[in-house]
């Protein structure tokens, strides 16, 4: 008599397109190295997105070493969301975690994550990472840090700074039943990650929170969407349409959560709007006015949490279509953050000098 095969605990999905270079070190993090009770609990569903360069090749040759991944291969590409969705579909185990293929893991995060799921059963476990750069530097997120010595389980109304967390999907290891219930999918379009983990965190009744770095998260790679000047930047409208369009329904009286989530939009959309990397000049103007349509639409009726400093300044200056005066703003700030030269200048230490470019910003240094 046949057995059924054993449900693993751990669903790691990896959506692939374009990515031959560092596929597998992903795939080699994720797998290498784990004892046979710990793989006995792992599967890897790996979705080829349609991607033009040797990814299939590359994860067909994978697998057939590996029996631990199966790989999904779609016919036509239809971006992380949805590829992310078709994983999903695929995958069998009791919790999931959504790893993109140009990043990947430190050694012992498998094991590390298994046994917190054990222990403490959540609904979402919360992970902690590092941003990798193209030369090797590591640094922290100071957007988004996760609260440290949290042990078991929370709701997000006794950790409301929680919400402040990273919003992307492959900081959180997600159980499949409450993702089910919940019938939450990724959206098309960029910024998908947005109408997804907010509402995770805010349906969940056990928050778990692991103090470790589990991720890498490599920046400024080819083809990245935060390293691609493009008009797709403004599909993050569309997805906090979506996000607002969950809340009221799920809260149509209105809680503070409204307020917080508008400051942390507000605060994304200036992010993006400052950042030379996601918008062209010449689409700067159209989406500072698009935001400040944004946030006349979900400013909520009892004000909200706004930062103070220069950051709330620009605030401000949106929630007033103040463009001219946001320009002359941003232009300030970025000549004060020049080195400074001629025969007044600081001599120099010795130690390498770090670009403009580079150097955090607080005016856009986040998410």
């Amino acid at each position: 008599m046949a057995t059924k095969p054993r449900q693993p605990l751990l669903s790691v999905v990896v959506p692939v397109y374009c990515v031959e270079d560092y596929l597998y070190q992903c795939l080699d993090s994720i797998l290498g190295g784990l004892t046979d009770a710990a793989a006995a609990n792992v599967e890897v569903v790996a979705v080829d997105d349609a991607s033009p360069d040797r990814c299939g090749e590359l994860l067909h040759a994978y697998a057939t070493r590996r029996p631990a991944m199966r790989t999904v291969t779609l016919p036509n590409n239809v971006g992380l969301g949805l590829a992310r969705n078709a994983g999903l579909k695929a995958s069998t185990g009791r919790y999931v975690w959504f790893v993109d293929s140009d990043d990947w893991l430190p050694p012992g995060s498998v094991p590390a994550v298994l046994e917190r799921l054990r222990t403490d059963q959540p609904d979402v476990l919360l992970l902690d990472h590092l941003r990798v750069h193209h030369d090797g530097r590591e640094e922290t997120d100071a957007g988004g840090p996760l609260p440290r010595g949290l042990e078991g389980c929370v709701r997000l109304t006794e950790r409301p700074e929680l919400l402040r967390v990273q919003h992307t999907a492959w900081n959180k290891v997600i159980r499949r039943a409450f993702l089910d219930n919940l019938g939450l999918l990724f959206f098309p379009g960029w910024y998908e990650d947005i109408p997804f983990s907010h509402p995770l965190l805010i349906a969940a009744e056990r928050i778990a929170v692991l103090d470790r770095i589990c991720y890498r998260y490599r920046l400024g790679r080819p083809g990245a969407i935060t390293a691609t000047p493009s008009e797709r930047h403004f599909d993050a409208f569309n997805q906090y349409d979506r996000l607002f369009e969950w809340l009221f329904t799920a809260y149509p009286q209105g809680t503070r959560l409204h307020a917080d989530l508008f400051e942390l939009m507000v605060s994304h959309l200036l992010v993006v709007v400052g950042n030379d990397r996601r918008l062209p000049a010449q689409l700067r103007r159209p989406f500072f006015r698009k935001a400040s349509a944004q946030y006349q639409r979900y400013q909520p009726a009892g004000g909200y949490p706004r930062p103070r400093g220069v950051r709330g300044l620009k605030h401000r200056l949106l929630a007033t279509n103040s463009y001219l005066l946001y320009a002359a703003l941003r232009t300030a700030h970025r000549l004060a953050r020049r080195p400074p030269s001629g025969p007044d200048a600081v001599p120099s230490t010795g130690l390498p000098a770090v670009p403009a470019e580079q150097r955090p910003d607080p005016l856009t240094a986040s998410r």
